[in-house]
C-alpha cells in the first residue's frame, strides 16, 4: 500500500516546486522592474501630477517654497484664463502649423533622401553617414550655424540673395514676423521666421525618418517590382503602386512619432527666434508664462493642454502601431 501513497504524493511535491519556483521568478522580475519603474514614478509620473495640482491654483513663482498642496484654494481660473486668451490660440495655431508641416516635410525628405541611397553605389556608406549628420549634431550648434547663416548682416544667404539674386535689401529670416513676396503682380505676405523654423525641422529631423523607411525598403521583396518593370511599368508607376503601398505603415507610424516630437518641441525655436516673430508654440509659451510672468499656474495649465493632446497621440501610438513587429 506504500507504493500507491509514494506515486500519489509525488506530483503534490512537483505542483508545489513548481509554484515556489514560479514564486521565485515572479520576485526577481520585480526586483528588475522595480529601478525602472521607480526612475518613471519619480521622473515623470510625480511631476506630471504636481504640474496638474498646480494648474488649479493661483501661485505665483516667490510662492512655490511655501504652497501648501492640501490648504491651496483650488480653481478653474487658470485655464479660463489661458484658453480664453488670444495668446494661446494664436501659440496652439502655430503650434499645429508647425507640427504638421515640420512633420510632412521631414517624411518627404527622409523619403527622397532613403530611395536616392537605395541602391549600391560606390561611396554609399560615406552618403549614408552623411545624411545622418542634422540629427546627430548637437542641436545648440546647429542652430547657431543657421543663426548665421541667416543673418543679415553676415549670413551667406542675404550675400548670395543680394549680390546673385538681386534682392534690394537683406532678410531679416529669423526676426521678420512677415514678409511680401510677389507673384504674377500679386503680393502676397509670408511668415518668414515660422518658415525658417519649419524649413529648419525638416533638416534636423529628415534623418529619422530616412532610417525608419531606408530599413523598411532594404526588407522590402525585389520581385514585385522586377515584375513590375517586366510588364511595362513606369517608374513613376512602380513607385506608386508598388514601392509607396509597402511604406504605408512604417511612414503612419513615423507621423505619428515624429507629430509627437514637434507637438513637444521647445529648444529648436526657443534657440532661433526665442518664440518671437511669430513663432512662439506652446512650449515657449509654458516657458514665458513661468519665466517671463511667474504666473506658475497658468503654465501648468497650458502644459497640462499639451499633455492632454500628446496622450492623445500616444494612446494612437500604443493602440496601433507599438504591437507591430513589421517596421
Amino acid at each position: 500500500m506504500a507504493a500507491p501513497l509514494q506515486l500519489r504524493a509525488a506530483p503534490v511535491e512537483t505542483r508545489r516546486g513548481r509554484g515556489a519556483r514560479a514564486r521565485r521568478d515572479a520576485r526577481a522580475g520585480l526586483a528588475l522592474v522595480s529601478p525602472t519603474f521607480i526612475v518613471v514614478l519619480v521622473m515623470v509620473v510625480l511631476p506630471v501630477v504636481w504640474a496638474f495640482v498646480l494648474s488649479f491654483q493661483e501661485i505665483r513663482l516667490l510662492q512655490i517654497q511655501t504652497f501648501d498642496l492640501f490648504g491651496g484654494e483650488y480653481t478653474l481660473s487658470n485655464y479660463d484664463q489661458v484658453l480664453s486668451s488670444s495668446g494661446f490660440l494664436e501659440a496652439a495655431r502655430t503650434t499645429l502649423i508647425y507640427s504638421v508641416f515640420g512633420t510632412a516635410g521631414a517624411i518627404g525628405f527622409g523619403l527622397v533622401a532613403a530611395l536616392l541611397v537605395r541602391a549600391s553605389f560606390r561611396g554609399r556608406g560615406v552618403v549614408r553617414g552623411v545624411l545622418l549628420l542634422p540629427w546627430v549634431a548637437p542641436v545648440v550648434a546647429v542652430t547657431f550655424v543657421w543663426q548665421i547663416l541667416l543673418s543679415p548682416q553676415l549670413g551667406f544667404v542675404n550675400a548670395v540673395g543680394t549680390d546673385i539674386l538681386g534682392w534690394n535689401a537683406p532678410i531679416p529670416f529669423l526676426s521678420q514676423e512677415e514678409g511680401n513676396i510677389t507673384l504674377f503682380g500679386i503680393s502676397l505676405g509670408v511668415p518668414t521666421a515660422l518658415l525658417m523654423v519649419i524649413f529648419y525641422e525638416w533638416w534636423r529631423s529628415f534623418p529619422f525618418a530616412f532610417l525608419f523607411i531606408l530599413a523598411r525598403l532594404q526588407a522590402a521583396p525585389k520581385e514585385l517590382e522586377e515584375a513590375a518593370k517586366v510588364d511595362g511599368a513606369t517608374p513613376t508607376q512602380v513607385f506608386w503602386h508598388i514601392i509607396l503601398p509597402q511604406l504605408a505603415g512604417v511612414i503612419a507610424l513615423i507621423a505619428v512619432l515624429r507629430f509627437i516630437f514637434t507637438f513637444n518641441a521647445f529648444d529648436e525655436i526657443y534657440l532661433l527666434t526665442g518664440g518671437g516673430a511669430g513663432t512662439e508654440v506652446l512650449a515657449t509659451q509654458v516657458y514665458s508664462l513661468l519665466i517671463g510672468r511667474a504666473d506658475v499656474g497658468a503654465s501648468a495649465a497650458v502644459a497640462m493642454f499639451m499633455a492632454a493632446v500628446l496622450a492623445v497621440f500616444l494612446f494612437v501610438y500604443v493602440r496601433f502601431f507599438a504591437g507591430r513587429q513589421e517596421t
